[in-house]
């Protein structure tokens, strides 16, 4: 994986790709596909498969803290490989060399998996290292976006010693991936050079969190989760994840999120509060994890309904409802896009109206006509 011109992680081929070899990658690349085999549980239109909602955090205060919101995430890591369910974890970190970029790291302790807390908006690749992880002696967990879940449970279909190897998959609700200059940015208003910087976290260490930039000689620069996400780093999200239909986790046994609390008017609110996570069990298996950490007091949790799922993430209802839209307007012009298998996106169109289908065809009709919004292969 290497990073384009325009910011992104993108596959450079290092040798010629045999056909055989090139058909497995458009069977499992989530670029390409993604496919719910089936449902283990009732599966809502908005949220998908279901065994057990909740919202809670991580029970060790400094995991609380260090987590983007509540560290239920990292709570559940931590019960993983102190149970002996796994011996260890592969998931997303900051890079040593580049503190504004991730690189993949296997956790095999607590302090692994606190170094590996906190959002990181910016492009990540953790089934990069997939071939090394599986020469090693140790069961693992998995964490990535919706997408590396998808990848990884689909290329375990073809090759059944992937599953033994990640008897575990966790994921967290992703809003899409922004472009390396989006940091880039943040770190421009704040006045630090990239070359000056020391460490560099998106988010954590609160509730939500702010963006911190600590240069080299201690100075230390924020700014809020607020403007650093809505001015900086949304709007420099890339296509494929503006046409996801699982941005949510769909494929993994356990999914991770912000509990968000709203106004009012039903918006989120940023204001700082100790954090506070949604859980989402999705397998009988994940649900029995679940409750095993509640038991063990690695997370402390409490009932959810569907409802107040859609009042903490309002975006990701509507962008599911609106995917089907925006696809269309893709074929029309011909553009490429993914194949969705058992997601079932006319479920969840129904529940927007002809308006807001309306504006959401044609905004992506009109931005992929005007700039180059095409996937590529």
């Amino acid at each position: 994986m290497k990073m384009s011109d325009e910011g992104f992680l993108r596959p450079v081929a290092q040798a010629e790709v045999a056909s055989e070899t090139d058909d497995l990658i458009a069977q499992v690349c989530p670029g390409a596909v993604v496919q719910i085999d089936r449902h283990d549980g009732p599966f809502d239109a908005d949220w998908g498969p279901i065994r057990e909602l909740a919202t809670g955090h991580a029970c060790d205060p400094e995991m609380r803290y260090q987590g983007s919101s509540g560290g239920a995430l990292s709570a559940l890591l931590q019960y993983l490989m102190e149970s002996g369910t796994v011996e260890g974890v592969a998931q997303t970190v900051i890079d040593p060399g580049d503190p504004v970029a991730n690189t993949s790291q296997l956790s095999r302790t607590r302090d692994d998996i606190l170094r590996a807390a906190g959002s990181r908006y910016a492009p990540s690749a953790p089934l990069e290292r997939l071939f090394e992880l599986m020469e090693t002696p140790e069961r693992l967990a998995f964490v990535g976006k919706p997408c590396d879940v998808a990848a990884l449970r689909a290329y375990a279909r073809h090759r059944p010693e992937v599953a033994e190897k990640f008897p575990v998959v966790l994921s967290f609700m992703c809003g899409g991936i922004p472009s390396r200059k989006g940091a880039l940015a943040i770190l421009d208003k704040m006045g630090v050079g990239s070359e000056d910087l020391s460490d560099f976290r998106y988010r954590g260490q609160g509730w939500p969190g702010k963006a911190r930039a600590v240069t080299r000689s201690g100075e230390v620069q924020e700014m809020t989760y607020a403007e650093a996400w809505g001015d900086f780093l949304s709007s420099r999200v890339q296509l494929r994840c503006k046409i996801c239909p699982d941005a949510t986790g769909m494929t993994a046994d356990i999914v991770c999120a912000d509990a968000w609390y709203g106004d009012e008017r039903g918006y989120p609110l940023f204001d700082e509060a100790d954090g506070r996570s949604l859980i989402i069990a999705r397998t009988e298996l994940g649900q029995n994890l679940l409750e095993a950490a509640r038991s063990s007091q690695f997370v402390a949790t409490q009932p959810a309904t569907v409802q107040d799922v859609g009042l903490m993430q309002p975006y990701q209802a509507r962008r599911r409802r609106l995917v089907l839209s925006r696809i269309a307007a893709l074929a029309l012009i011909g553009r490429i896009y993914p194949r969705y298998r058992g997601l079932k996106l006319f479920q969840a169109a129904r529940r927007s109206g002809a308006l807001a289908h309306f504006r959401s065809f044609a905004g992506m009709l009109r931005r992929s006509l005007t700039k180059r919004t095409a996937l590529s292969r």
